[in-house]
């Protein structure tokens, strides 16, 4: 390593990077020194910092810059593949409550799937395989007051009335409330601090996204279908969203810098409209 052309940090890299691949560095040892690569491969320091930053851009390296030699990073946490909403939300929830402080966001058109996927975290309280200390969740739907993009009637109503827009009010108010009296039941139940909001939005959420403990988003989109429903004594034609068999993409902070930029903006993205542009929001 000591010839006359010195290495650059490109190459130190690359020579770093096959040891990890290779499996002479394994995921938690620690790297030798700055002082000790330096030596090794007859350079500057300098050298090797810039040679250890793009290991770490690359997701190779933890703890560095933090007074003591970098690890090698655990593996990428493998990539699921996508599920419908009502079959990947629940165990995600679930796992999402094993944190002494629980912190949800969600982003929906109502809170139906939010609900029910909620039931299985409440189980496994009420069993007594887990007891948060503290539960936090915060929802936005859209406002009562706005014309929803979706769902709509195929056919605009002669006299004005709009069926469709009342059937969803009352499902989102129906199962907002149901999502807020389950969770609030563990204060009485459990002696858990549990707080509970919903604000309304002046525009219909395109996606839904679940923001759980500021570690993983989940993101599905509303995918549009044209449907018919009895409800109270009315045939409803109209383009509706299923949310239930939205597909759920997964991002966590522990898989790359990628998707903790992604986590971290829709972080940002959620308590930007918290604080601004969104309303009280009465469940009746």
């Amino acid at each position: 390593m000591n010839g006359s052309s010195r290495l650059s940090p490109q190459e130190i890299a690359d020579i770093l990077r096959e040891r990890i691949r290779a499996g002479e560095l394994k995921a938690g040892d620690r790297l030798p020194t700055q002082a000790e690569l330096a030596e090794e491969f007859g350079v500057e320091r300098g050298t090797v910092r810039q040679a250890l930053h793009a290991l770490r851009e690359d997701g190779l390296l933890s703890n560095l810059g933090k007074g003591s030699p970098p690890r090698i990073a655990a593996p990428p946490v493998a990539r699921e593949e996508p599920q419908p909403t009502m079959v990947g939300l629940a165990p995600r929830l679930t796992d999402a409550f094993e944190k002494a402080r629980v912190r949800i966001d969600a982003v929906c058109l109502t809170s139906e799937s939010f609900m029910l996927a909620l039931g299985e975290p409440l189980r496994h309280i009420h069993e007594g395989r887990t007891r948060p200390d503290s539960v936090d969740v915060r929802v936005l739907l859209p406002s009562r007051n706005i014309n929803l993009a979706f769902p709509v009637p195929v056919e605009e109503d002669d006299d004005g009335a709009n069926p469709v827009h009342d059937r969803w009010l009352s499902m989102r108010n129906a199962q907002a409330r149901v999502l807020r009296h389950n969770l609030l039941a563990l204060r009485a139940t459990h002696g858990i601090d549990v707080r509970v909001s919903f604000r309304a939005l002046p525009f219909t959420p395109p996606v839904k996204l679940y923001l759980l403990n500021g570690d993983e988003a989940l993101l599905g989109y509303y995918m549009l279908t044209r449907r018919e429903e009895e409800w109270e004594s009315h045939t409803l034609e109209m383009y509706d969203a299923l949310g239930s068999t939205s597909l759920l993409f997964s991002f966590a902070k522990r898989a790359g810098l990628r998707d903790q930029a992604f986590v971290e903006e829709s972080q940002d993205w959620f308590d930007a409209l918290w604080a601004t542009i969104t309303t009280d929001l009465t469940l009746s």
